[in-house]
């Protein structure tokens, strides 16, 4: 579809939504940005999984990419909250095609390990599109992480435990970097043709049986012809 039909199937949709919803959907769509995004490598513990995607859910992440090359990254609606439903996830088989990906794309690789002097966590650049890449909960990045990311940061600790759970420092992280973000001059906020796609999208997710009134939009549209 081009946008114009786009915009004729959101239009057509839109009848089927309370005022509510779509004044809900128009205000979170106000909030997305792919400026942030995570890069998550083998996790392999659905409850921090499904966590984690509520959290980014919730700090406004549209996009979260999964490396799975040893083990599926699974999600727990009744962990995540159903988060998965608006957040989009995007696989991968292994982390070099992951990384190939979002430097084609123009992000800055900036990767989380307390053993890696860098950037501390409240110092991280926002300006540039950034992805934050999390390791493994046993082992941590690999070792392709470490020879390829572009810059590393750490998480302030100060007790003796070595490193937070994987889940809690994305919350951490995401939770200073998403309110430098909006407080900074950077434009984060998604694209017109990604806001169209999205909230297609979300307008279908939203409406019981969309594929049918879909299906019924396209049918009279070729009628009319």
């Amino acid at each position: 579809m081009d946008i114009q039909e786009k915009n004729n199937l959101i239009e057509y949709l839109a009848q089927y939504l309370t005022l509510q919803r779509k004044e809900k959907i128009e205000q979170i769509l106000g909030n997305r940005t792919r400026h942030i995004t995570l890069i998550l490598e083998d996790l392999f513990q659905e409850q921090n999984a499904s966590a984690i995607v509520r959290t980014a859910e919730c700090y406004g992440l549209q996009y979260i990419h999964a490396v799975e090359k040893q083990y599926r990254f699974r999600v727990v609606d009744g962990i995540s909250m159903g988060a998965s439903k608006w957040a989009s996830l995007i696989p991968y088989a292994d982390i070099v095609d992951c990384f190939t990906h979002m430097k084609k794309q123009g992000y800055t690789i900036v990767a989380a390990t307390p053993h890696t002097d860098s950037y501390l966590l409240s110092d991280v650049p926002i300006i540039d599109k950034t992805a934050l890449v999390f390791g493994a909960e046993r082992y941590g990045l690999s070792e392709y992480v470490l020879q390829h990311a572009d810059s590393f940061f750490k998480i302030p600790m100060y007790g003796f435990t070595e490193s937070f759970n994987v889940s809690v420092s994305v919350a951490i992280s995401l939770s200073n970097i998403i309110s430098r973000l909006h407080a900074s001059s950077v434009n984060w906020h998604l694209s017109s043709q990604e806001i169209i796609d999205i909230r297609l999208d979300w307008y279908r997710r939203s409406i019981r049986a969309a594929h049918q009134l879909e299906r019924k939009f396209f049918l009279d549209q070729t009628e009319m012809v």
